[in-house]
């Protein structure tokens, strides 16, 4: 076995996903059962009323998501590939300067992977909350993400 340490799952989203690189997103907590991932103010990303672009925001919640469950479910990517399959994301607050994702599965992990064992193709949610540096909610977002099995 390597002592050599893996690489964290921030750092493989940004080898592996261009937005993630793009948007300069930064991983600071990244677990199977949270993960949180921080949009730094950037005023090239900014709307018309000086705050993060809704499409920056949706990403930073889609990247937060798919961290979670590259850190719940990296273990079976030798059997079934993760796909979002779908999202719904309301903004509550008018965003300003750094925003924060925070992501949380809707369904225990060891579901999911009961199912996927039973040879279905799982779909579960992931929650994710954006907030402010002052704590406020600024949007909340649902994505259903599915294990599909490798043919």
């Amino acid at each position: 076995m390597s002592s050599e340490p893996l690489p964290s799952i921030g750092a493989m989203m940004a080898a592996s996903v261009p937005m993630v690189r793009t948007l300069h997103l930064e991983f600071t907590e990244t677990t199977a059962e949270r993960a949180v991932v921080r949009l730094p103010d950037q005023p090239a990303f900014h709307n018309h009323v000086a705050g993060p672009h809704a499409g920056a925001m949706f990403t930073l919640a889609e990247s937060a998501s798919g961290a979670i469950v590259m850190s719940a479910f990296g273990s079976e990517l030798h059997r079934a590939v993760p796909l979002a399959v779908g999202a719904e994301i309301g903004y509550k607050k008018l965003a300003k300067g750094p925003v924060t994702a925070t992501a949380q599965l809707g369904r225990p992990a060891a579901e999911v992977i009961a199912d996927l064992d039973a040879g279905q193709r799982p779909e579960f949610p992931v929650n994710v909350t954006l907030t402010r540096e002052d704590g406020a909610v600024t949007g909340e977002m649902s994505i259903v993400w599915t294990l599909r099995p490798h043919s």
